[in-house]
């Protein structure tokens, strides 16, 4: 039986995934890619000249700089970051529930980007790449955001949606682009760039 062709090419490699999104988790776990979860705090400000992929490259490079000095050879670090782009403004992780439901108000109706910048870190390089897909919400009612909020998990997501979750299931009209990389992690950029660095 034929083994995950990434394997061969891991065995001398420790995966360090900067993240605690069970969502990146996951899409890893079905890749075959081992790893272990590390923790760091790191705070998420951004020069505000930045604009939509500068801003999730600048903070996926942001994470790895904490980590970067306890790398042993053969050790890759994975960070990675998410943005939703829209009309030049990033709209980041809503604070409470009625910041929820206005981002979403903001968004219904309306075509945005989403944007995750994924960065690979090794004790001699650090690679970046990013992936942009585009997003179409019909027209949403306001009880169906406000059961959305109410119900689900939005604190923790950028523009205050999940795509795999109810709101993107019978909210979102159209996709143009990788719909892992609105889930948050660009599952076929990630895997190249891993195979390349391997």
């Amino acid at each position: 039986m034929i083994e995950n062709p990434l394997s061969n090419r891991l065995r001398d490699h420790r995966i360090l995934l900067a993240s605690g999104s069970p969502r990146r988790q996951e899409f890893l776990k079905l890749m075959g890619v081992p790893f272990e979860v590390v923790r760091n705090e790191v705070d998420e400000r951004y020069p505000s000249h930045l604009k939509g992929a500068e801003i999730s490259d600048y903070l996926a490079v942001l994470k790895a700089e904490s980590l970067r000095e306890n790398l042993k050879p053969g050790d890759i670090l994975i960070t990675a970051d998410t943005v939703v782009w829209y009309r030049e403004t990033s709209l980041a992780k809503p604070a409470d529930l009625e910041d929820t439901c206005k981002m979403l108000t903001t968004l219904s109706g309306q075509w945005h980007k989403v944007i995750t910048s994924v960065c690979f870190t090794t004790l001699d390089e650090q690679r970046v790449v990013h992936c942009t897909t585009e997003v179409r919400f019909r027209d949403l009612e306001a009880d169906e955001i406000r059961y959305y909020a109410e119900h689900f998990s939005p604190l923790d997501k950028a523009g205050a949606y999940g795509i795999q979750e109810w709101l993107g299931m019978v909210g979102i009209e159209e996709i143009r682009g990788s719909y892992t990389n609105v889930v948050g992690l660009p599952t076929f950029e990630f895997y190249q760039t891993l195979r390349d660095l391997t």
